[in-house]
């Protein structure tokens, strides 16, 4: 597929977002899901294997010649209400292709039907039916995820702290969605120009999730909680973003108090651009970075 100009995916982008309804959850998703699933139908060169983690649906994605003693565990976005391991499916393959690992990408549960903190729940479960029945060591595990699976991302790195349990090698955050509070100066000074994301939208989003619960709740909003002692983190996130706030925040504190964390803005680019690969040369280059940051983590 040829690349197309940037002001042309935002364009595209910008007509998707006029029309967007998420008054209704449900219909919301289905939507989503009908959307993009065009997009992510199984790539040539890569094995698709159905798992259930615990009771918990999943699905492999093992790249041809994959080095399967490694497995990135993907949590993907969609504000907590939509998404699933098809909708992202196009994005994980192409990452896990470029490390050379095998992929598990998991559906946790979705609000409004099971709300905070369910996702978290979930995906702490599946890390430990990793090294509980598939046998894979915490070194041996890289966890990865976009928008609010980059806050599944950081949230379950600081319950498995919190909790005593080991963590993973490293791990990648793509737009993560980490201040339930929308209190960041970019829901503003970026509401304008993002061309995906609706600041006004937010707080309804927010409350599918949360129905109730402090938007500060510590695996909901980790930058108002002691971030100390995580893993290597590789966090991605584009300058016109309404959560680039979220990610600015994040690190800065995370390294103020300790933890080893990289974060790239990347100029013009809008919320995890990374899943537009086929179109967008700057997405293939995002890709290669997270690639390049796992593998050099897994080689220490």
């Amino acid at each position: 597929m040829p690349y197309v100009p940037l002001f042309v995916v935002k364009s595209l982008l910008r007509r998707f977002k006029e029309r967007a309804d998420v008054s209704n959850p449900q219909r919301a998703r289905r939507g989503f899901e009908k959307l993009v699933s065009r997009w992510n139908t199984p790539l040539r060169g890569f094995d698709y294997l159905p798992e259930n983690a615990d009771g918990i649906p999943g699905e492999w994605i093992i790249p041809a010649g994959a080095e399967k003693s490694v497995v990135l565990l993907y949590f993907h976005g969609g504000g907590y209400f939509s998404g699933s391991f098809v909708t992202h499916r196009a994005l994980v393959s192409h990452i896990a292709k470029l490390a050379n690992v095998a992929a598990l990408n998991v559906n946790y549960r979705l609000a409004p039907e099971h709300p905070y903190p369910a996702a978290i729940e979930d995906c702490v479960r599946v890390y430990q039916w990793l090294m509980r029945e598939k046998n894979y060591a915490p070194q041996q595990i890289v966890l990865g995820g976009d928008s609010a699976g980059g806050g599944c991302v950081i949230n379950t790195l600081v319950w498995l702290r919190d909790h005593n349990m080991p963590l993973p090698r490293c791990a990648f955050a793509l737009s993560p969605w980490l201040d339930m509070t929308l209190s960041g100066e970019s829901y503003q000074t970026k509401k304008d120009i993002d061309p995906m994301l609706r600041a006004e939208a937010m707080p309804m989003v927010r409350d599918f999730y949360l129905q109730g619960a402090d938007p500060k709740s510590p695996y909901a909003s980790p930058i108002f909680h002691p971030l100390h002692g995580l893993p290597p983190l590789y966090i991605q996130v584009g300058e016109e973003e309404i959560l680039l706030s979220d990610s600015a925040t994040f690190a800065n504190k995370a390294k103020a108090e300790g933890s080893p964390v990289e974060l790239e803005i990347f100029p013009k680019m809008f919320h995890v651009f990374n899943a537009f690969w086929r179109l967008l040369p700057k997405a293939r280059e995002a890709n290669k970075k997270i690639a390049r940051f796992i593998r050099q983590n897994l080689a220490r």
